[in-house]
């Protein structure tokens, strides 16, 4: 599957402190320490609506993140998956009379002219769960064949679970009791009642074929993958065992992240398999969570029809902690795009105060768990001194510019 256009990001002078970020597993804010090589996945969409303005805070927060590992100097090699295959994108390709393959095709390509219009550094490697099936196959084989995964005692459906009991670890990248567990696995596409499964919280592996259902010719017999073995057969094959970071929005703190990594632990042996795992908090609108069921989405691509620039719906959806739930409005958008304009116009000075305090400020800022919130308020301070006094340096613009561009992923 191919990606978007790359994004071309400018070398500034010196380096910030290491990144410091917040892991869902540990529940503190710790050090990253990649190697030169930074691994990264990020897990993709489901393509079965256009990109909301949750897909896109999430996308741009790991955006952050690469930035940040590359201006210390690691090279980074980031992988995000496309769930082209799964229940929600059936179920709304059968409701609007669409073919599930067209559907996916046309929103995922309409998610990466969203990602390049946004300035997101795209991935090596965008992989959907289709052109990866024989991959993600042959691991549930090889769990099966290891004592990992098992087959329900159901004559006419023998799907392949995952045994949760299997790595000793399940349930350690989320801490959620199991009460909890089970909520969740049953409002997000597991399936804790099915009878048969030696745990209600055994994940789906390969759902055998039904009808009227896509299927795949397997060594398993025709079906289609659960949702969580792709991402990990995607990431084990690009990235290996281990990983710096697995990153996703709040939501798939569990049973997406949780169960993922237990198929990864199980099959090599590793744990964790993620020294990270971070997550991204909600986007709301009207003060309810934005999502598909409510149908109170706002679209990106809605937003660039409507002639707002994207760097203003970056700077707006920057201009909050990335874990916080936070609302979207009107009143966001015209303030990002006012700071937008004051920081444009402070740029096009001829010259300007000395910036080489503000990019030390922004790149400090950034490695304390992604504060992009202080990041842009030292940038405001900078862009006010710069207009109200101006200043005597007349590399301080073309430094702010790249500084932006490269940290913050806002072009000036």
């Amino acid at each position: 599957m191919h990606t978007w256009a790359p994004v071309d990001v400018p070398k500034i002078a010196g380096e910030g402190p290491p990144l410091r970020l917040y892991d869902t597993s540990t529940g503190r804010v710790r050090p990253t320490a990649p190697g030169p090589t930074a691994l990264m996945y990020v897990c993709g969409i489901t393509p079965y609506d256009a990109t909301h303005l949750g897909h896109a805070a999430t996308y741009l927060a790991f955006d952050i993140v690469n930035r940040v590992w590359r201006d210390l100097g690691h090279d980074v090699h980031y992988v995000q998956n496309v769930t082209d295959i799964d229940d929600p994108l059936l179920e709304r390709a059968a409701r609007d009379h669409d073919d599930w393959v067209v559907l996916g095709m046309r929103e995922t390509a309409l998610f990466r002219e969203d990602m390049e219009a946004l300035r997101v550094i795209p991935p090596q490697h965008y992989v959907g769960a289709v052109e990866a099936m024989g991959e993600i196959s042959e691991l549930v084989g090889k769990l099966l064949a290891q004592g990992a995964a098992y087959r329900v005692d159901d004559p006419e459906y023998p799907d392949v679970y995952f045994d949760t009991s299997v790595t000793g670890h399940f349930g350690y990248e989320s801490n959620y009791d199991e009460e909890t567990m089970l909520r969740f696995s049953a409002e997000r596409g597991g399936d804790p009642e099915r009878p048969g499964k030696r745990h209600a919280l055994d994940p789906l592996l390969w759902r055998m074929a039904r009808p009227d259902e896509p299927s795949w010719e397997s060594d398993l017999g025709a079906g289609r993958p659960g949702w969580h073995v792709e991402c990990a057969a995607i990431a084990l094959n690009r990235l290996g065992a281990q990983i710096d970071l697995n990153g996703g929005g709040s939501d798939l703190i569990f049973p997406h992240h949780e169960a993922g990594a237990a198929h990864a632990e199980a099959f090599t042996g590793v744990h964790p398999f993620a020294k990270h795992y971070a997550h991204t908090g909600m986007i709301g609108l009207d003060g309810e969570k934005m999502s598909k069921s409510r149908g109170n989405l706002v679209f990106v691509s809605k937003l660039r029809a409507e002639d707002v620039d994207p760097n203003a719906i970056r700077v707006a959806l920057l201009s909050d902690h990335y874990r916080n739930d936070r609302a979207w409005t009107d009143a966001l958008l015209t303030e990002a795009q006012a700071r937008l304009a004051r920081w444009r116009e402070a740029v096009s000075l001829t010259a300007a105060p000395n910036a080489d305090d503000l990019v030390a400020r922004v790149r400090t800022h950034l490695a304390d768990d992604l504060d992009t919130k202080g990041a842009i308020a030292a940038v405001d301070a900078w862009a006010a001194e710069a207009l109200e006094r101006r200043g005597t340096d007349p590399g301080a613009p073309q430094l702010v510019r790249d500084a932006l561009d490269a940290l913050l992923g806002v072009a000036l």
